[in-house]
């Protein structure tokens, strides 16, 4: 793949770490909060999971252009 495409490929795959990091920390919270009123959190655990597991291949696939771009 083209270099250029390489980098904005990155750039993009920067920004779905970030905003994944933001949805796990958010989702963390409401985590928490439940706990605290004493509610079932456990929908609220299944979709942390899945951020966790979205944002892990975000984070492979990171990777992977970093090491394609060389950095």
């Amino acid at each position: 793949m083209d270099p250029v495409m390489l980098r904005e490929h990155l750039a993009q795959t920067e920004r779905y770490v970030l905003e994944g990091r933001r949805h796990v920390a958010r989702q963390r919270g409401v985590i928490a909060a439940l706990d605290r009123q004493g509610a079932d959190s456990a929908a609220a655990m299944t979709l942390l999971r899945q951020f966790e597991a979205w944002l892990a291949l975000h984070v492979e696939d990171r990777e992977r252009l970093r090491k394609e771009l060389g950095l």
